[in-house]
């Protein structure tokens, strides 16, 4: 399965740039966040596949204008084509701002989703829009990432943990791609292509 990724901003290439060949081949687009709703939007009509996303922390529009054609996972556990996907969007609490948890919040969202997890026998993928914690030498509030989800991890092992919210551009210690135990972790800021 062939997946795009996007994550916390539009790509030029994809938005500006765009011809039918870009999307060409795509099964399934998923986004950790932070980008426009009508971004979505236009990969959802352009996109001969489902768009799945969770909401990121400056993702506070979507209430009044969620992406048309696309579908929200965040807070659920989410099955296409036999791929079980769990979405949990929001970061850190820094201020009082949408989509912001404590850890024991973001620990109690979990929670309420094991009986699904168990009866599903796990997850393939962990969408999220922040990281894990420690996975991103980010060392301020709003980008440490959450406890709970490397717990995810070390329980379920999925084969993909999927997250934003760490630019790029933040620095060179800012990966791309890296390992959690059995699990491969890809930040998807601006966009990622990769193989399942």
């Amino acid at each position: 399965m062939k997946i795009l990724v996007v994550s916390d901003c539009e790509s030029r290439y994809l938005w500006d740039y765009y011809t039918p060949d870009k999307l060409e081949g795509i099964d399934l687009i998923l986004s950790c966040g932070d980008v426009k709703a009508s971004y979505l939007s236009f990969l959802a009509t352009f996109a001969h596949c489902p768009v799945l996303y969770v909401r990121g922390n400056h993702d506070d529009r979507y209430e009044q204008e969620p992406p048309l054609g696309c579908i929200c996972i965040d807070g659920d556990l989410y099955e296409y084509k036999g791929l079980r996907i769990l979405g949990l969007g929001g970061c850190m609490r820094y201020n009082n701002g949408v989509n912001q948890y404590t850890e024991r919040e973001m620990t109690w969202r979990v929670w309420r989703l094991l009986p699904r997890i168990m009866r599903k026998r796990g997850f393939d993928i962990l969408l999220t829009h922040a990281p894990g914690k420690g996975m991103v030498d980010c060392h301020d509030l709003c980008h440490t990432g959450f406890e709970t989800f490397n717990r995810l991890l070390d329980k379920y092992q999925p084969a993909l943990f999927l997250h934003g919210h760490t630019h790029l551009n933040y620095g060179r210690n800012i990966p791309r791609e890296s390992r959690y135990g059995q699990t491969r972790v890809v930040n998807g800021y601006e966009r990622y292509i990769l193989e399942l």
